[in-house]
């Protein structure tokens, strides 16, 4: 519930009193008995509520969406299956779903894209991660440039491309293995590098703890590491960031 818009439409008559007293009940969050829908969040922290998929039944998955769905505002769903989507998209037409990135997204305000975050990879098989990351961003109102492909193991890739990462207000740097692109990228530039480190590796990566304690490890200043495979909280920061410097620039 946007609640600059309730009020406005209360004040020109297309909303009476008793309607508007009915929505705010609801806040701060509408209990479905098995989940707490939280609608003022956006209010609180400029980033409406997402729905995290993977685990929930089908049926309280339904319920939530339907809810958020009825208040005709955007929404999100990460780590969704195709099974789940569809049972979604059954009950929300304008659903959209995402195989790469395992993203339900209903999106209705088509505003201009603000500002630029730069998402890069070390490999092809780091995209996933990376495309959750992006879509989030874009999600969330800011422009994203994608850079895949640039690892150290062919690191004139990287170089190639360093000025255009530069002029992003923040960088997110996906990558497994060894985990090193964040550490290389965070020497390069002069912005803030949010480092994320993916599952991707043989044996001795341990499902990404290689990645993520070399991210952590690394002499490279300006880095901020998420944990493995979040790229939806990369991209959640970066946003953060990627608004306060379109704020300061204005």
């Amino acid at each position: 519930m946007d609640i600059h818009e309730l009020l406005k439409k209360v004040k020109s008559g297309e909303v009476d009193i008793e309607s508007a007293e009915k929505q705010l009940k609801k806040l701060p969050y509408e209990d479905l008995g098995f989940a707490k829908l939280d609608h003022h969040r956006k209010l609180r922290s400029g980033f409406g509520e997402v729905v995290y998929c993977s685990g929930k039944s089908t049926e309280h998955l339904i319920k939530i969406f339907q809810s958020f769905n009825d208040k005709k505002v955007d929404i999100l769903g990460t780590r969704a299956s195709k099974e789940q989507f569809e049972a979604v998209k059954a009950i929300v037409e304008e659903a959209e779903y995402d195989e790469l990135s395992r993203m339900i997204k209903v999106v209705r305000s088509k505003g201009k894209k603000l500002g630029n975050i730069a998402v890069c990879t070390g490999g092809t098989s780091d995209i996933p991660v990376a495309e959750e990351a992006a879509q989030t961003a874009e999600f969330f109102g800011s422009h994203v440039t994608r850079i895949y492909d640039v690892g150290v193991a062919g690191i004139h890739r990287l170089l190639s491309k360093i000025e255009e990462i530069n002029e992003a207000n923040a960088i997110i740097a996906v990558a497994g293995m060894e985990g090193a692109l964040a550490g290389v990228i965070a020497g390069l530039v002069d912005k803030p590098v949010i480092a994320v480190p993916t599952s991707v590796g043989y044996g001795t990566n341990f499902k990404g703890l290689s990645a993520l304690l070399t991210m952590l490890n690394s002499c490279a200043e300006g880095i901020a590491v998420v944990n493995i495979d979040n790229g939806f909280g990369a991209a959640y920061m970066a946003t953060q960031i990627n608004r306060l410097a379109v704020k300061g620039n204005e």
